[in-house]
């Protein structure tokens, strides 16, 4: 990787411009930086409790009726956070959504299954099993880069 600095009080702003062949995670972990997308950690209800959470110690995040949980190796813990907003704070190299219930820590995924109707089956270390509906099966197939032929 190449890196310019041009430094010149005659810049009216900053201007941050990537050149690359094709998004990998190094350029997501760039952007995500870029954007301050550096969470810290998550808070998280089981009982009266409440417990702070890494972000890499999160197996994946899901709904469950209204409420959406953060499924550890400790336990599940309820999130003030909605999907949608975990998705915008949560690195994206990391964190991928599989379905509209459903996003998954990449780095807990252990295998996965195409199915013969479109939809994959993947499996965590944990030993659970979710579903990633035929919306998101392309992007969960570019983050475990899974097409890596080059068609010609």
């Amino acid at each position: 990787m190449r890196v310019s600095l041009d430094i010149d009080s005659a810049h009216e702003e900053t201007t941050v411009t990537i050149h690359c062949k094709e998004m990998d995670d190094s350029i997501k972990e760039i952007l995500d930086f870029l954007k301050g997308k550096k969470t810290e950690f998550i808070i998280g209800r089981n009982g009266s409790m409440q417990h702070i959470l890494k972000p890499a110690d999160i197996h994946y995040f899901h709904t469950k009726g209204e409420a959406v949980l953060a499924i550890t190796s400790e336990g599940d813990f309820k999130v003030k956070e909605k999907l949608f907003e975990l998705e915008q704070i949560l690195p994206a190299s990391q964190f991928i959504r599989l379905s509209k219930s459903v996003i998954a820590n990449l780095h807990e995924l252990k295998r996965f299954e195409s199915s013969f109707n479109g939809t994959l089956c993947v499996y965590f270390k944990s030993g659970v099993k979710e579903y990633v509906s035929r919306h998101y099966v392309q992007s969960i197939k570019a983050a475990l880069k899974m097409n890596r032929r080059i068609n010609k």
